[in-house]
Order: C-alpha cells, then structure tokens, then sequence
C-alpha cells in the first residue's frame, strides 16, 4: 500500500534508536526525506548511514538533547533550513526512570513532565506553522500504553503521558481548522533496550511493525484521523 510518504519532509525526534529510528526507517522506506535527532552523535551518525544504506532515503541528522527548552525550535528551523519545508513531525523522547509513585521527589516529577510533555509541546507549536504551510500537515507523538492502563512502578511515565494525552487531545481540535492533524501512539512493550532495562516481559512486539502504523497515522489515508490514541500493545492492555 503506498502510502503517499514519497518526498514528504519528516522529524523524528529521539530517532536515533529503539522506536524513534523504526519509525524513521518506516517513512525512509516509503521514499519520505527523514531528520532524526539524538543525543549520541556517534549513534545517530550510525543510524542515518544505516538508513541511507538500508533505503536509499535522503537523511538529516541533528545531534541535541529534545528536553532543552531551546532545542525543539532548533531542529524545527534546522530542518525547514535543510529541507525548505516540513511536512511531518514525529515527537519523541525517552521514557522516564522508573518510581513508586510515592517516592518519587519534586525534581524526578518535574524532569519527566519536561521531557515526556513539554518537549511535544514546544515542538509542535514551532512546526505548526510550516506544518499548516504543507497543507498536509502531520503530527505523530509517541507516548506510552499507560496513558490507557498505569504501569506499575512507573509512576513518573503515568503521570506525564497522560498529562500529555490531555493537552494532545485539546490541540488536536484547535488544529482542525488548519488542516494538520494530531494523534498520539501508544506503545506496549516492544523489543527495544528500554524495555529490556526495565525488565519487562511477555510477548514483544516487532519495532518494525510499530514504525509501520506511525507511519500510517502521519499517510495521506489518514487525513481523517484526528485526536485519537492508537495503543500498539498487542493487546496487552485491557481498559475500556
């Protein structure tokens, strides 16, 4: 199925690995432009020659930490610099550490709702306005299959995922008007690094397959598809 990707200008952040570089992967297959970042600059250089190989895609890459408050405005401006457009942004950071939810402390708390909500914010109000530009404006934000069902010892993850659930649920409306849409996609367990340093276990889902519905979600079949969660678990989850 083609997706109607080709040539489409797309930012993954935290793209480097894990599944911000399988979704990455996913648009550089579908013949998209992809700018990834990442705060290893010997692993996102590995990442992007890996796609360039692996695709044959053009690719950015943009070394720099997601959570300083300066950098989403950046790698906006950088890749629209490099690009002359953006017409897709795929935001994602790392997860928070694990806590109890009783123990976590003022400073983790706030960590976390910097890393796993502002960072979304800030880059989504910097790509808006070249993303309403495109006229087929997309906004994908990774998140976490908590925001349905609270992980256990991963209160720091609950609390600032669903924050962000929140916020994407409002902005999804006030972008209607322009075109762009706004869905968020919540992961399970996959298998990636992160998931093994948090010992999770059971059945793990394919990286790829999971690059394969962000890249969907951010398709010009999806243009209907506005202000949903997607919750990519394999069926792990079992709220309503």
């Amino acid at each position: 199925m083609d997706l109607g990707l080709k040539d489409r200008v797309t930012l993954v952040t935290a793209g480097s690995a894990g599944l911000g570089y399988a979704a990455a992967a996913a648009f550089a297959a579908e013949g998209a432009r992809v700018a990834i970042t990442g705060r290893k600059p010997r692993t996102l250089e590995a990442a992007a020659q890996r796609l360039r190989v692996d695709t044959g895609a053009e690719v950015l890459e943009l070394a720099g930490d997601i959570t300083d408050a300066a950098e989403p405005a950046r790698v906006v401006e950088a890749v629209v610099g490099a690009f002359g457009r953006l017409d897709v942004l795929v935001a994602n950071a790392g997860g928070p550490p694990p806590g109890r939810a009783l123990e976590v402390t003022d400073e983790q708390i706030l960590a976390a709702i910097n890393a796993n909500l502002l960072s979304t914010v800030r880059l989504v109000r910097a790509a808006t306005p070249y993303l309403a530009a495109s006229g087929q404006g997309r906004i994908c934000a990774i998140t976490s299959a908590s925001v349905v069902q609270p992980i256990p010892e991963l209160s720091l993850s609950n609390l600032s995922r669903v924050g962000l659930w929140g916020w994407a649920k409002t902005a999804a409306q006030e972008l209607v008007g322009s075109g762009v849409t706004l869905n968020l996609i919540c992961p399970g367990v996959h298998a990636t690094e992160r998931m093994t340093s948090l010992g999770m276990s059971g059945r793990a889902g394919d990286p790829a397959d999971f690059g394969r519905a962000v890249a969907f979600l951010c398709s010009s079949s999806a243009a209907y598809i506005t202000g949903t969660t997607l919750v990519v678990d394999g069926g792990r989850t079992v709220g309503l």
